[in-house]
């Protein structure tokens, strides 16, 4: 995504990305109810860059459901989804068939809508307690869910069968390090570990949440790695030169926790032979969104220099369609058009 990469990475990157463009026109890109879903239900974990409003009613400044936030969202509605229109998110959801938004676990869903799955993502979630929301409470939450199922359906057994069926995804680890181990002044994480070391303590936190998810039933899981961090707007601003897109210093410090998380993922997969696990390439996935776009380290709305949020009710750019970043951390909808594809192409590998 930086221009500090070699001729040859970006020409790989354009040919993936024709690929994916290719995959994306030969899918549904809305159901429309002329399909059966490939999977019964869907179960979203996560931070901001899948969170569907959970953090709306929170008390925390984390939150999205304010214009210009949804501008592009189906009635223009800000639903608390830190884009302007379809997070990464729903996007696959939508290619898989399902006819309506997976709810989030705060509107508190009926049984029906449970039985299709829950969106617990929060924005600026992680894996860590101090980098707060963590991953734990989404499983919680899911595990309220899971008994929920368990009576909607009559039995254990018929829970187990259902949940089998489903697909789960988690995105987690990016806050852990965009707002705790990167924030010196706040935490003490980067005195206390090397970059490596950080990465082993992670991802070992990370894999014992996968494995309650696995106790609870998930069989069908799609796993992302870290993004590229050092290439977001705020990144650039903060750390970043003018002649770059991408603080390569940044992108480097998550490299070990995407090598360790790939295996971990190996590991899991040989350990429960009921389930299978894949990763899911954020870094590729990112690479190809920020060579479609002319516009690669700009913010579409005007952020707030605090925050790097959208400012309140100010009118966003009209290029939303050139803009890979939303805001001065999230994806455009038009960069997640991209992304989901890639991810839907590794998580057809477990359906």
């Amino acid at each position: 995504m930086g221009s500090s990469r070699s001729d040859s990475q970006s020409s790989s990157l354009i040919s993936s990305l024709f690929s994916i463009v290719g995959l994306l026109a030969g899918a549904a890109v809305v159901a429309d109810g002329s399909r059966e879903p490939e999977v019964p239900c869907y179960f979203i974990f996560g931070d901001s860059l899948f969170d569907p409003g959970n953090n709306n009613n929170l008390n925390t400044t984390m939150k999205a459901n304010y214009p210009p936030y949804g501008v592009d969202f189906p009635s223009g509605v800000a639903t608390g989804r830190y884009s302007n229109g379809r997070t990464t998110a729903d996007i696959i959801g939508e290619l898989l068939g399902f006819e309506s938004f997976i709810p989030p676990f705060a509107s508190a869903p009926n049984n029906s809508e449970i039985l299709v799955g829950v969106n617990y993502a929060s924005g600026s979630a992680g894996l860590l307690l101090e980098t707060g929301k963590f991953m734990s409470q989404q499983l919680k939450n899911h595990e309220q869910t899971v008994s929920r199922i368990g009576k909607i359906l009559g039995s254990k057994k018929a829970a187990d069968d259902h949940l089998a069926q489903c697909l789960y995804i988690c995105n987690m680890g990016n806050n852990d390090y965009i707002a705790n181990y990167l924030q010196p002044q706040v935490s003490n994480f980067s005195k206390r570990y090397n970059p490596d070391q950080f990465a082993a303590f992670l991802v070992e936190q990370y894999s014992h949440e996968l494995v309650r998810m696995h106790v609870m039933g998930a069989r069908k899981v799609g796993v992302t790695g870290v993004n590229l961090i050092g290439c977001t707007p705020a990144a650039i601003a903060m750390y970043g030169d003018k002649d770059l897109l991408c603080v390569d210093s940044m992108n480097k410090l998550v490299v070990p926790f995407n090598e360790r998380l790939k295996a971990i993922i190996d590991k899991l997969n040989v350990r429960f032979t009921d389930a299978k696990f894949v990763y899911l390439d954020s870094v590729t996935a990112g690479g190809i969104a920020g060579q479609a776009f002319p516009i690669k380290s700009t913010a579409c709305c005007k952020v707030s220099l605090a925050t790097g949020m959208c400012i309140p009710n100010v009118e966003p750019c009209k290029t939303r369609r050139a803009h890979a970043f939303w805001d001065a951390f999230h994806p455009s909808e038009a960069a997640s058009r991209l992304i989901a594809p890639f991810y839907l192409r590794a998580l057809k590998k477990i359906l």
